[in-house]
């Protein structure tokens, strides 16, 4: 005997998929007599039809990954895609030395550890290419 009829207005009541709902096969002459929405509703409050929780979809094995690509697994030339640059751009290299350097040169000249012409100096340096850190 089939209960898909059944089955179907239960997902609908419900509000879920057809293969989240669970028909007691024990009962199934009884839900197989219910042919309305009403008569679902009622075994539904039964008990013969159930909702099934949704199934986990775990992420330990992603952490697990992402903890041993922290300590440098994982990252060899086979796993790379990329070129170098597109993974690092040699750009955003460069402007994070200058940044750096620029303002520890601003800090200096505030506390007056250098004046303005050092500064200069330094800065036009910096911007050469002539300091590496």
């Amino acid at each position: 005997m089939s209960m898909k009829l059944q089955k179907r207005l239960a997902a609908s009541i419900k509000d879920c998929g057809k293969g989240r709902i669970w028909l007691d096969p024990n009962e199934a002459n009884e839900i197989s007599m219910a042919n309305s929405r009403f008569n679902v509703r009622k075994l539904i409050k039964d008990g013969l039809i159930i909702r099934k929780a949704v199934k986990m979809h775990s992420r330990s094995r992603v952490r697990k990954n992402l903890d041993a690509k922290r300590k440098g697994r994982h990252t060899g030339i086979g796993k790379r895609k990329g070129t170098r640059e597109a993974r690092m751009p040699t750009k955003v290299l460069w402007m994070r030395r200058q940044r750096v350097l620029r303002r520890l040169l601003r800090k200096y000249r505030q506390q007056k550890k250098i004046d303005k012409h050092i500064y200069h100096f330094f800065y036009r340096h910096a911007k050469g290419n002539c300091y590496k850190n």
